[in-house]
């Protein structure tokens, strides 16, 4: 019995190393990055178009780390899509008055209609991050998210929502190295917010608040989905790989648009349009 135990934790011993090992790949080179986005775009495109024709809705939450990445995969899933369809969404603190409303309430307001996808930056799930790590909610609304949360996702999933949650996960010695990287970066300065500089003080208190909302949340209607994100490129290529093989959809026959001929131009129409300003040509 003792032998079978061993030979068990061995085994998961093996398996954790071989995890760590594949996190620690050589980095993706640029070129074989941006031959395969291209290829997960032009998916994402044939996908958008079967989501508008089957009236689907679609709602995505991207979690995790500050300096995980998440902005990065929402750049390049928005991109090349129609923003009429792909929505990104990244919700402001609440206001006075929205904090005397349900909780939930300003994330339904956002909500998909049909033919449209929903791309949550940070979402409800700030109840059992930041909130709870930095006492902007008290225990009893904690413990109540924790316990509604999985029901009322189960609703939507039930109401017909394709609803996929993503966590961004990063190691300490990156996200310090991201953390330097904006501090002397003019355009990433906006990135060093408050809540950003203390989640890095905080590692520890934030990793106990998401043990517990994974386990609290993680569902068989609505899972968890992890992505390593130490190399933002994989991460990046992994998450919408990902997220194209959970929205079932065809590709719909494409009918180009017929031009057709220029109407003639009137009498009295002006050959150009004038204007007062131009903006200089500086480059």
């Amino acid at each position: 019995m003792a032998k079978k135990k061993d030979d068990k934790k061995a085994k998961k011993n093996k398996t954790a190393e071989k995890e760590r090992a594949s996190e620690k790949k050589a980095k993706m080179p640029r070129k074989v990055f941006e031959k395969q986005l291209r290829e997960l775009q032009t998916e994402l495109c044939i996908m958008q178009e079967w989501i508008k024709k089957e009236g689907l809705r679609v709602v995505v939450v991207f979690e995790g780390r500050d300096a995980a990445g998440k902005g990065g995969v929402l750049k390049r899933i928005s991109e090349r899509v129609s923003p009429r369809v792909f929505r990104v969404v990244a919700l402001p603190a609440p206001s006075d008055r929205q904090k005397t409303q349900l909780y939930i309430q300003r994330y339904i307001s956002h909500f998909p209609a049909a033919g449209e996808v929903i791309l949550f930056d940070r979402s409800w799930y700030n109840r059992a991050g930041v909130e709870r790590v930095m006492d902007f909610c008290d225990d009893h609304q904690y413990e109540r998210f924790l316990r509604i949360c999985p029901l009322w996702e189960r609703e939507m999933v039930e109401e017909g929502i394709i609803l996929l949650k993503y966590f961004f996960d990063v190691s300490q010695d990156e996200q310090e190295r991201r953390f330097a990287a904006r501090i002397t970066d003019p355009m990433r300065h906006w990135k060093l917010s408050p809540m950003d500089v203390e989640s890095w003080r905080r590692w520890w208190d934030y990793t106990a608040a998401y043990a517990r909302m994974i386990e609290a949340t993680d569902t068989e209607w609505a899972p968890w989905h992890r992505v390593q994100a130490d190399d933002k490129r994989r991460a990046r290529l992994n998450c919408i790989a990902h997220l194209l093989s959970r929205v079932p959809y065809e590709k719909v026959p494409f009918e180009p648009p017929k031009a057709g001929k220029r109407h003639k131009r009137r009498p009295g129409t002006p050959e150009t349009v004038d204007f007062r300003h131009e903006v200089p040509a500086v480059y």
